[in-house]
């Protein structure tokens, strides 16, 4: 292959990398060693076709097995928590839940059905925790 094809496959799995929503930072390592290939070979430091596959193999390899993971985590490790829905806020009811039952309240700008899946009932302006989303029901137990 010639070295600007290296190049130019190079930087698509780079610019890849960018636009795919967590890609897991494998064409990364997979980009830059098509463009480490590239370079090399407009060095002339490669020979025929099959150095430069054996070249991109190994380095691809080497350098997802030997950096990845660190790499990885340490870009990670700076992310703030992400909020994933409502599960863990608090609720306030305006009306009495008894345990297994469910109403329907509104919360956050849409009315949602909630059910009582703890052992105690949830009286009138009694604050419950959404403890997970089942479809579209709140799974309530009451606030200790």
């Amino acid at each position: 292959m010639q070295w600007w094809a290296w190049i130019a496959v190079g930087a698509i799995l780079l610019g890849a990398e960018l636009s795919v929503v967590n890609a897991q930072f494998y064409l990364v390592f997979i980009g830059s060693s098509a463009l480490i290939v590239g370079f090399l070979d407009f060095a002339g430091a490669l020979g025929g076709a099959w150095t430069q596959w054996l070249c991109f193999a190994v380095l691809a390899v080497i350098s997802m097995l030997g950096f990845r993971r660190r790499i990885y985590e340490r870009m990670r490790r700076n992310l703030p928590v992400m909020q994933s829905g409502p599960a863990g806020q608090l609720l306030t009811l305006a009306e009495p839940l008894a345990p297994g039952e469910s109403s329907r309240v509104d919360f956050g700008g849409t009315s949602w059905t909630v059910v009582n899946a703890g052992s105690a009932p949830i009286p009138a302006g009694g604050v419950a925790r959404i403890r997970r989303i089942d479809g579209l029901t709140l799974v309530l137990h009451a606030d200790a």
